[in-house]
C-alpha cells in the first residue's frame, strides 16, 4: 500500500484553503479546522488509516490482470488505473478535492476497485463530505470488506457526520476484528475529542484498555480525556501510568511533563519537557508544554526563556498548524512582546478552531484593544461574556466537590 503522509495537517490545510482565507507564514488550519478538531488537542481532526509503520494510507491498485466478463476493455481499464494512480497520489499529497475526480473517473474501470473506494472515502472524509464517506465505506462493507481499516474511517465519518452512536458500533465492530490495533482506538478517541464529544471519546479509550491494559498512549489518551471532563484527580494516575510504562519516549516525557504543569510544579514541567525536545522528541505537543511552561514560569521579553519559548511554540505550530492549544499560547506570547498583529493573526486562527475557548476570547480582546481595533475588542468580549455565563451556569451546578476544579482550569 502507498501512504498519504499525515492525513491530519493535510486536511488542515486542504480546509484553509477551501475556506480562501490568507494565513501567517507556518499555518495552514485545521480541521483541527476540524474543525477539528484534536485534539488535541486536539481539532478537528478526522484521521485516515494507520500502517505498521505508523504512515497514514491511501490504498494502492494491485497489478493488473486481464479483464473478466462484464469488465472493462483493456483501453479503458488503462486509462481507469492511471486515473486511480492520480487520484492516490493526490490523496497522499492532502488535496483531497483534487482527488476526488480522478477517484471518482477510476471506479468501475480497474482491476482493483477497493482501492479506488477507500480512497475516495478517504478524500470524503478529509473534504469533510461525511455523508458520502458513510455510503461509500457501508457500500464496502457489503461487499465484504468489512475490515480494521473501513471500520476505523467509518467511526471517524459517523463521529464528522454527528452521529456518534453509529460511531461508537463501527467502533466496537472494528475493535472484535484487530483487538490489538492501539491505533483504531486512539484515532476514534481523538476524532471525539475534536468534536469535544468528551465522554464518547473517553469510553473508546476505555474499549481500547480493555484490550490493551498497559498501553501508554491510551493512558495518556484517557488522561486528557479526563482533564477535558475536569476530573483531574482522576487524570493524574493515568499521566503518571503512561509516563512510567513509556519512560524516556515521547510519550513518558509528554505523560510527566502534562502532570507536572497540571500540578503546579512548573520548574519540574520545564525540565521534563525540555529534556525530550533535546533527545529528538520534537512532538508539536511537547514543545507546546515546554513553551506553556516557560511562559507559566515567569519568562518575559527579552530574557533567554522567553526567546526559548517563542522558538518551540512557533516549531509547534509550523508542524501542526491545526492544534488551538499551539496557535492560542503563541498569540499570547505575541502580545505579550507587543507584536499585536502576530498575536491576532494566531489568535483568530485559535478561534476558528476552537470557538468555545474563553481564554481565546480574553487575549483577542487585549490584542484588539491594544491595535486601538474598539469595536473588535467588544465583540471579543461579549462572546467572552457569554462563555462566562454558561461556564458560571455549569459551576453552579456542579456536585461541591467539583467546584474548585472548575474554578482552578478557568482561563486556560
Amino acid at each position: 500500500m502507498e501512504v498519504a503522509n499525515d492525513f491530519r495537517e493535510k486536511r488542515s490545510r486542504s480546509k484553509r484553503k477551501e475556506r480562501g482565507g490568507s494565513s501567517p507564514s507556518r499555518r495552514d488550519m485545521a480541521i483541527f479546522a476540524a474543525v477539528i478538531a484534536l485534539a488535541l488537542f486536539p481539532c478537528p481532526a478526522i484521521r485516515a488509516q494507520i500502517a505498521p509503520g505508523g504512515e497514514h494510507l491511501a490504498v494502492s491498485q494491485s497489478q493488473s490482470r486481464p479483464p473478466q466478463e462484464g469488465e472493462p476493455d483493456a483501453a479503458s481499464q488503462q486509462e481507469g488505473e492511471a486515473e486511480l494512480q492520480a487520484g492516490t497520489t493526490l490523496t497522499r499529497k492532502g488535496l483531497f478535492k483534487d482527488a476526488i475526480p480522478h477517484l471518482l473517473a477510476a471506479r468501475g474501470r480497474v482491476s482493483e476497485e477497493y482501492a479506488a473506494d477507500f480512497n475516495l472515502a478517504l478524500c470524503y472524509v478529509g473534504s469533510s463530505q461525511f455523508k458520502l464517506a458513510i455510503d461509500l465505506l457501508n457500500g464496502l462493507r457489503n461487499r465484504g470488506h468489512d475490515s480494521v481499516d473501513v471500520g476505523n474511517l467509518l467511526a471517524q465519518a459517523y463521529i464528522g457526520n454527528a452521529q456518534p452512536r453509529e460511531a461508537m458500533a463501527s467502533l466496537e465492530r472494528a475493535s472484535q476484528l484487530s483487538p490489538q490495533n492501539e491505533k483504531l482506538y486512539v484515532f476514534v478517541a481523538d476524532a471525539f475529542m475534536d468534536h469535544q464529544d468528551y465522554s464518547l471519546g473517553l469510553k473508546a479509550v476505555e474499549i481500547g484498555l480493555v484490550n490493551l491494559p498497559k498501553s501508554p498512549r491510551l493512558h495518556y489518551e484517557r488522561a486528557l480525556f479526563l482533564t477535558q471532563m475536569d476530573e483531574l484527580d482522576q487524570a493524574k494516575p493515568d499521566f503518571e501510568m503512561a509516563s512510567q510504562l513509556a519512560a524516556g519516549s515521547e510519550i513518558g516525557y509528554l505523560a510527566a511533563a502534562r502532570e507536572e504543569l497540571l500540578g503546579g510544579d512548573i520548574a519540574e514541567a520545564v525540565g521534563t519537557a525540555r529534556e525530550g525536545v533535546k533527545k529528538g522528541y520534537e512532538n508539536p505537543a511537547l514543545l507546546t508544554l515546554l513553551g506553556e511552561a516557560l511562559i507559566h514560569s515567569g519568562a518575559t521579553p527579552g530574557q533567554p526563556d522567553f526567546v526559548e519559548a517563542q522558538t518551540v511554540l512557533e516549531k509547534a505550530v509550523a508542524k501542526q498548524p491545526g492544534d488551538p492549544t499551539s496557535q492560542l499560547t503563541l498569540g499570547g506570547l505575541y502580545l505579550m512582546a507587543g507584536r499585536l498583529d502576530d498575536a491576532i493573526a494566531h489568535l483568530e486562527i485559535a478561534r476558528q478552531i476552537e470557538p468555545s475557548k474563553a481564554s481565546v476570547y480574553a487575549n483577542l480582546a487585549k490584542a484588539y484593544q491594544r491595535a486601538g481595533q474598539l469595536s473588535q475588542a467588544q465583540v471579543a468580549l461579549a462572546r467572552l461574556a457569554e462563555i462566562n455565563q454558561g461556564q458560571a451556569e455549569k459551576i453552579r451546578s456542579a456536585p461541591g466537590d467539583r467546584k474548585a476544579a472548575y474554578s482552578n482550569i478557568e482561563g486556560k
